[in-house]
C-alpha cells in the first residue's frame, strides 16, 4: 500500500511538469528547447552553461523559471574586477551588545541561492571563476576553515556571449567538463518574434504561479536516477562516449577533426540527462530519442577541436552529428 501511494505521488508531481513549462511559456516567448534542456539539467542535479547573443531573454527565462518553482534566485554579474568573495560571501567584524567582544560573522555571498545566474561568466578572471568549481561539485562552500553547506537544489545557470571576445577569460577544460549541459539559443522565428513584440511592449505583466516547491523537486530528482535505462541503451552510450576520443575511434571525421574527445563524465551526463528527458516527457525509462536528443548539449563542450578544424569552420556539433549517423 505504501509503494501505491509513493507512486501515486511521484506520478502527481511528473504531472505538473508539463504546467510548470506551460508557466514558463506565459513570459518567454519560444526557446522550447532551451527550457526542457534547463529543466534537465535541474532534474539532474547538474548545471549549464547558456550560450547567446544579447537580448534572448536569458536572464529572464531563469529568473521565470525559478519564479514558477518557488525557489530563491540571485543574478550575479561577472566583471574583470569581480573578487571571488562577492560570489561566495566574506567574514565581517561585528560585536555582541552584551558583552562588548568582537567577532568575525560569515556573510552569505549570492552563491546562497537554489539557482544561481552567473552572467557572462568568462569576463571575470580564471582566480574568480574558480569560486565556482567547489560550488560546482561539492554543493559546498569552505571559508576561513568552515564548510557551508549551499541550498537544495542548486543550480548554476552561466551565460557568455559568443560574439564578443575582447577582455574575455575562456573556461578551463576542467570548469567547462563541470557543466552538464552546454545550452545554444538562436533566434526566435518570424512569428515567435513577432509575438515577443505584440507582448512585451504593453502593460500587461502575466502573473506567474508557483507549479512546483523547492522540495518538490528534490523528489522528483530522486526519481530521476530511479528512471529505468536498458543496456543496450547503455552500450549505445558507452560507444558513442568512446568514439568521440582521437586514439580509440574508428572515424576518420574524429581523427582529422579533433584533439582529444570526452572523458567518463560525459557518458554519466549523457544517462542521467536521458533519464531526466524521460521524467520531464511523463516516461519512467529512457528512449533511444532521449540519448540522440540531448547528446548535442552534453558532448559539444567535452570534445576539442584541432587548429585545422577551427580553421575550416567544422564544429563539434558536426562531429556529434556525424558519430550518431554511424551509429545507426
Amino acid at each position: 500500500m505504501e509503494n501505491e501511494t509513493t507512486t501515486a505521488h511521484y506520478r502527481e508531481l511528473v504531472a505538473k511538469l508539463p504546467l510548470l513549462k506551460a508557466e514558463i511559456a506565459k513570459v518567454i516567448v519560444g526557446q522550447q528547447d532551451a527550457i526542457e534542456e534547463i529543466l534537465i539539467a535541474l532534474l539532474a542535479s547538474g548545471h549549464c552553461l547558456l550560450e547567446g547573443v544579447p537580448g534572448l531573454a536569458k536572464t529572464l527565462m531563469v529568473k521565470t523559471m525559478s519564479e514558477a518553482l518557488h525557489m530563491s534566485f540571485r543574478r550575479v554579474q561577472f566583471t574583470p574586477d569581480l573578487m571571488p568573495g562577492d560570489i561566495v560571501g566574506t567574514e565581517i567584524l561585528e560585536e555582541d551588545h552584551e558583552t562588548g567582544k568582537k567577532f568575525f560573522k560569515f556573510n552569505q555571498g549570492p552563491i546562497f541561492a537554489n539557482v544561481v545566474l552567473a552572467d557572462e561568466i568568462n569576463r571575470t578572471p580564471p582566480k574568480t571563476q574558480a569560486a565556482l568549481l567547489e560550488a560546482m561539485q561539492e554543493k559546498s562552500v569552505t571559508y576561513g576553515g568552515e564548510n557551508y553547506a549551499l541550498p537544495n537544489p542548486f543550480l548554476i545557470i552561466a551565460t557568455q556571449n559568443p560574439i564578443e571576445q575582447a577582455g574575455t577569460y575562456p573556461l578551463p577544460e576542467a570548469q567547462l567538463d563541470r557543466f552538464l549541459l552546454y545550452i545554444k539559443l538562436g533566434y526566435p522565428s518570424e512569428d515567435e518574434e513577432l509575438d515577443v513584440l505584440r507582448t512585451t511592449t504593453g502593460t500587461a505583466r502575466p502573473e506567474i504561479g508557483r507549479i512546483l516547491s523547492d522540495q518538490d523537486m528534490v523528489e522528483l530528482q530522486k526519481l530521476t536516477r530511479q528512471v529505468h535505462i536498458a543496456d543496450e541503451l547503455l552500450v549505445l552510450i558507452n560507444q558513442l562516449v568512446r568514439s568521440t576520443r582521437p586514439d580509440n575511434t574508428t572515424s576518420d571525421y574524429v581523427r582529422e577533426w579533433c584533439d582529444w574527445g570526452a572523458g567518463p563524465r560525459a557518458g554519466q551526463a549523457l544517462v542521467l540527462c536521458a533519464k531526466a528527458r524521460a521524467v520531464l516527457h511523463e516516461r519512467f525509462s529512457v528512449v533511444p530519442d532521449d540519448i540522440r536528443t540531448l547528446a548535442f548539449p552534453v558532448l559539444r563542450h567535452r570534445i576539442a577541436m584541432n587548429f585545422r578544424a577551427e580553421a575550416e569552420g567544422i564544429t563539434t556539433d558536426q562531429v556529434i552529428d556525424n558519430l550518431l549517423a554511424a551509429l545507426r
